[in-house]
């Protein structure tokens, strides 16, 4: 444990931001610009990704173990989005055909 600690301390603290941040704001585009539910979880899980990434070198570079602690949380999280998701995309393609968002407003009463 402690290579790895040294490890991750050997590379600047910047270029985890830096990664973090790309990371995040590539999955932030993913989730506005395009129509697809897949595509949309699947951004919403590259966010979650830099998160993790994120608090795992604040944790790393503090020496506490907290940061990892959350981000098993957020790992928690995130399967029970996919599962949840996962299931409302099935209930939607079987009533509409499509998994294109836009579909959506004909579930409206």
């Amino acid at each position: 444990m402690e290579n790895i600690t040294q490890a991750i301390q050997g590379v600047p603290l910047n270029h985890y931001i830096l990664l973090s941040a790309i990371i995040f704001a590539i999955g932030a585009m993913g989730v506005l610009i395009r129509r697809n539910a897949i595509v949309i979880f699947m951004s919403v899980e590259l966010m979650l990704n830099a998160v993790n990434l994120l608090l795992t070198a604040f944790s790393a570079y503090r020496g506490d173990a907290a940061g990892q602690v959350f981000v098993f949380f957020i790992m928690a999280l995130a399967a029970a989005e996919v599962a949840v998701g996962l299931a409302i995309i099935v209930m939607v393609y079987r009533n509409t055909n499509s998994i294109d968002i836009n579909v959506l407003n004909k579930l409206k009463w």
